[in-house]
C-alpha cells in the first residue's frame, strides 16, 4: 500500500512533463533557449570588474631602430565595463592595441606599468581602466646600421694534403658582403668576414659554392647568401739534397771535426716546375761565431736555395763540433 502511494506521487510530479502533442519537446527546448537568451542578454547589460590581458604595440622607426629581443605583446590590466564590451575585448573582436611610441634610442630598456596608463586609456573603448596589473615591461632596441665587409677564406682551414698546395690568390665572387641589422650584433661579426669551404682535401683546381653562415640570422640581414670560391691547386713532388756545409768565422789555425759532416735538405717543388729546378743553387754554412759551448754544437743555416721550393727542412738541426789536434 505504501509503495503504491509513492508511485502515485511520482506520477503526479511527472504529469506536467508528459508530451501532450507531437511537438511537445521541441516547444520545451525553444522555451529553454529563449529563457537562456534573455538571461544572457540581461547579464551582458550589467557592469563588471575583471582582470584581463590587453594587446600592446610598439611604434618606432624601423629604418633607424631594431629590437634585438622579442617585444612584449600584451599586459595585464583590471577594468570595469558592460558585459558586452568585456566579451568583445576577451574575444579580441575589433580591439585596437595600445600604442607605445619609441621615438629615439631609449636610455632605459623598460617601462613601468604606470607609464602605460595613457596609451591604455586611449585604446580602451567603452571600458574604464582601474589599474595596470603588469608591473614592468622590458625591451631592448639597438641602432640599425649597414656595414660592408671584405670576404676572405679562413686561413686556419687546411684545404690540401701534404702533397698539394694552393698556388696564387684565392678568388672570391662577390668579394664583399653588406650586413644590415642591430649595431651591437654586426660589430660582433669578424671583419673581414671569413668563409670556410666544405671539409675536403683538394687535389686539383676547384670552384666551390660556399654558403655565408653567421649568427643572429633572424636579426641580421646579408645581401649575399653564398659566394663562389676559386682555388688553384697543384701537386708537390718531395725531394732531398745532401750538402757539405761551409765553415765561416773559424779562428785562424783551428782545425775542426764535424759530426755528421753533411746536412740533408728536404723540400717540395711544384710538379710542373721539377724540370726547371736549379738543384746546384743550395748552400749551407756553419757560423763558428755562434758556437754553443754547452753542447759543442753549431746550427746549420741554409743561406742559398733555388726559387720555387717549398716546405724546406734541414737535418740535422745541430752538428757536433770538436777541435782536432
Amino acid at each position: 500500500m505504501a509503495l503504491e502511494g509513492v508511485k502515485n506521487i511520482a506520477l503526479w510530479f511527472m504529469r506536467p512533463f508528459q508530451p501532450r502533442t507531437k511537438h511537445y519537446w521541441r516547444i520545451v527546448l525553444l522555451c529553454f533557449v529563449a529563457a537562456s537568451t534573455f538571461w544572457l542578454l540581461n547579464a551582458l547589460n550589467k557592469s563588471y570588474s575583471t582582470q584581463t590581458s590587453y594587446p600592446i604595440r610598439f611604434v618606432y622607426n624601423d629604418r633607424q631602430l631594431v629590437p634585438i629581443k622579442p617585444l612584449p605583446q600584451e599586459v595585464d590590466i583590471n577594468v570595469t565595463g558592460k558585459g558586452w564590451k568585456l566579451l568583445r575585448k576577451s574575444l579580441r573582436l575589433d580591439v585596437q592595441p595600445a600604442e607605445i611610441y619609441i621615438r629615439d634610442l631609449p636610455r632605459n630598456n623598460y617601462l613601468l606599468g604606470s607609464a602605460l596608463r595613457p596609451s591604455l586609456v586611449n585604446a580602451l573603448d567603452g571600458l574604464q581602466l582601474n589599474f595596470v596589473v603588469t608591473d614592468t615591461i622590458y625591451f631592448d632596441f639597438d641602432p640599425k646600421v649597414q656595414k660592408r665587409m671584405a670576404l676572405r677564406l679562413d686561413p686556419s682551414q687546411r684545404l690540401t694534403d701534404n702533397l698539394h698546395t694552393i698556388v696564387g690568390p684565392v678568388r672570391i665572387n662577390p668579394d664583399s658582403i653588406t650586413f644590415t641589422g642591430p649595431a651591437s650584433l654586426i660589430d660582433s661579426l669578424p671583419n673581414p668576414f671569413l668563409l670556410r669551404l666544405p671539409e675536403q682535401s683538394l687535389v686539383e683546381p676547384t670552384e666551390v659554392s660556399v654558403p655565408v653562415n653567421y649568427d643572429y640570422q633572424s636579426l641580421v640581414e646579408a645581401d649575399v647568401e653564398e659566394a663562389q670560391v676559386s682555388v688553384n691547386v697543384k701537386g708537390l713532388v718531395p725531394e732531398e739534397r745532401q750538402l757539405l756545409p761551409e765553415l765561416v768565422n773559424v779562428p785562424e789555425g783551428a782545425k775542426l771535426s764535424l759530426r755528421p759532416s753533411i746536412v740533408v735538405v728536404r723540400y717540395q717543388v711544384l710538379q710542373d716546375s721539377v724540370p726547371a729546378l736549379n738543384r746546384t743553387a743550395f748552400k749551407a754554412v756553419l757560423d763558428y761565431s755562434r758556437f754553443n759551448p754547452i753542447d759543442s754544437t753549431l746550427v746549420p743555416e741554409l743561406v742559398q736555395q733555388p726559387r720555387g721550393i717549398r716546405n724546406v727542412q734541414v737535418w740535422p738541426n745541430r752538428i757536433k763540433v770538436s777541435r782536432r789536434k
